[in-house]
């Protein structure tokens, strides 16, 4: 165990004098994590703010609803920021020069016209710029047409079950006010979801994770070039010790990058990784994921250049399936699925259920999952770099 603690030191010092290795197992992931959470916090988070026009030209209570209980309490909960238009055509023109997303357009008579049962017409004007606004727009009305067709609908059937029934405003007020039925409320779980920040940060955390621990395997490559191998095994030093030695180098770089990235996305990206003991046993578990990974890798390659090919793609494939970019979970289908056969998808999850609530158990399957794949791949990986230092 001294001899594999000293191999281990003597590599672990001459990577930390490498800023190469620094730059992967720290810089770039937190430079890329910064970058991501920053420029697609607002899609990914839902606090994405609409710009609209309104154009009242009615000014009566059913525009006046439209505009304060439909439009200002989104306003109020920082949905949509709202510009008042004093014509149609005003209105028109702020959304074909794209200064809103759309503009609402309520004309003269509405209200009469509702009131009385005519019909009636709520514009809705997108920007070609914009069809995301544009389309929750046309949303926001159909949904408030939808009541008021309601309301009219039950102040039909009044009065034509009761001919004497004359008063349509006073049935249209009964009927706004009568609740609802049937009402669908939300009722599941917690969302187990990253915020954006924290996805990012452990997605970039764990894609790096992979490049990070190839450094001590491609060590013994390294080695073997340039002769000093042999002269280890020559030594009195028990070859498991040599391969243990390369082995702890490769788990305490990337044990180490992941300690840092995880202190250091908390405390300037704004990160909630969740319940420390959980977040360590997530950590444990995939730095040896990725050590048997790349290892295993490494043993297919003659040279230390081939091996860093190949784990390079290795990693980049991995990384894109597992969801280190982009959460495939909301993909769904075949894609979500072949997912699971990366530690990285197991990675991302089981932080997921620490931000569910659930306590630091509730990674378990995750982390069972992880080490799993750190037995298969780094067990082979033991079998064949055995054969590496065979003289």
């Amino acid at each position: 165990m001294r001899a594999a603690l000293l191999i281990a030191g003597k590599d672990l010092r001459e990577r930390l004098r490498d800023r190469s290795a620094i730059l992967i197992a720290v810089v770039v992931p937190l430079a890329l994590a910064a970058i991501f959470s920053l420029t697609l916090h607002d899609v990914t988070s839902g606090s994405i703010t609409f710009e609209y026009a309104l154009a009242d030209e009615d000014a009566g209570p059913v525009a006046t609803a439209f505009r304060e209980d439909v439009l200002g309490e989104l306003e109020r909960d920082g949905l949509v920021d709202l510009t008042v238009a004093s014509t149609a055509a005003e209105a028109r023109t702020l959304a074909e020069r794209d200064a809103v997303g759309a503009a609402f357009v309520l004309p003269a008579g509405l209200s009469a016209a509702v009131a009385s049962g005519r019909p009636a017409t709520l514009s809705v004007i997108g920007s070609a710029d914009a069809p995301i606004a544009a389309q929750v727009a046309g949303s926001i009305a159909d949904g408030f047409v939808a009541e008021l067709n309601a309301v009219r609908l039950a102040v039909a059937t009044a009065i034509a079950s009761d001919g004497g029934v004359t008063d349509r405003a006073a049935l249209a007020a009964a009927a706004a006010a009568t609740p609802r039925p049937i009402e669908i409320r939300d009722v599941s779980v917690e969302r187990r979801e990253l915020d954006t920040e924290t996805f990012y940060a452990a997605g970039m955390a764990v894609f790096f994770l992979f490049f990070t621990v190839q450094f001590g395997i491609t060590s013994l490559l390294d080695e073997r070039r340039d002769g000093t191998l042999w002269r280890l095994v020559a030594a009195p030093i028990a070859r498991s010790s040599i391969l243990g030695g390369k082995l702890l180098t490769s788990f305490a770089l990337g044990l180490a990058s992941m300690v840092v990235l995880v202190v250091t996305t908390s405390l300037t990206l704004g990160a909630e990784w969740g319940d420390p003991a959980g977040v360590a046993l997530v950590l444990l578990a995939g730095v040896l994921a990725a050590t048997g990974v790349m290892a295993l890798i490494a043993t297919i390659a003659k040279t230390a250049e081939q091996a860093g090919y190949a784990q390079a793609v290795a990693a980049l494939t991995l990384g894109l399936l597992g969801g280190a970019f982009f959460p495939v979970a909301r993909v769904g289908g075949a894609i979500a699925t072949l997912s699971l056969l990366t530690p990285h998808a197991w990675f991302l999850r089981g932080l997921g259920e620490l931000a569910g609530g659930d306590g630091p158990w509730a990674v378990l399957p995750a982390v069972g999952a992880m080490l799993a794949f750190a037995a298969v791949t780094g067990g082979v990986a033991l079998l064949r770099l055995g054969r590496m230092v065979e003289p």
